[in-house]
């Protein structure tokens, strides 16, 4: 239900958001690769605070580093396209239902990974704008010198830049989820749905 791709899928994304290490291109509206860097910037602040180093401040960490997160990351544009031809087949209420379980999925998932940075390096390939939509390119290094490319997809809104999705190595996470989600929703009722992904939480809560 959950394959390991998924989750190398979360590592390369979390750590690009977390190391960007280019300069800040000028210009008086920030553009996505700049945003995605000012965001950066806020999450390692909180992960160099000394308040926040003891143990017993992981769980305030935690949520100040999720703030920042959800500036930067669309979810409800995230769990529509997730759950892909399901989606219009729900009510307003089920919608309602899943967008919140589907946040808290992704997010616990990402920011396990934040939490469990050791010093990967980041390069910044550029961006690509096509009107109100962007592609982030990045290049991870690890510490065994393997180069990861990572694509971040994101919409505008208003004067933001918000993540949609993201690739690595050539593999959506939107696209991965969507495919678990169909198998799933063929084989499964509604309620039994959400209950598998409410299962699914509390395990990365309790990890």
């Amino acid at each position: 239900m959950w394959p390991r791709c998924l989750a190398a899928a979360f590592l390369a994304p979390c750590l690009g958001l977390v190391l960007a290490a280019e300069t800040a291109s000028g210009g008086t509206a920030p553009g996505p690769q700049d945003q995605i860097r000012q965001s950066t910037d806020q999450i390692l602040a909180i992960l160099k605070d000394p308040a926040f180093k003891a143990p017993d401040k992981k769980a305030e960490r935690r949520k100040k580093i999720e703030g920042v997160v959800d500036e930067r990351f669309n979810w409800p544009d995230m769990a529509q396209r997730s759950l892909g031809i399901h989606w219009r087949k729900r009510t307003d209420q089920e919608k309602k239902d899943f967008v919140p379980l589907y946040t808290e999925l992704v997010r616990d998932t990402y920011m396990t990974k934040i939490e469990g940075y050791s010093g990967e390096q980041v390069h910044y390939g550029g961006e690509q704008v096509d009107g109100d939509y962007a592609r982030v390119s990045v290049r991870i290094v690890t510490a065994k010198n393997t180069e990861i490319p990572v694509i971040y997809s994101l919409k505008k809104s208003g004067d933001q830049w918000l993540v949609y999705d993201v690739a690595v190595e050539g593999v959506r996470l939107v696209n991965n989820y969507r495919t678990q989600f169909n198998s799933m929703l063929t084989s499964m009722s509604w309620p039994e749905f959400l209950q598998k992904l409410k299962t699914k939480v509390e395990e990365l809560r309790k990890g």
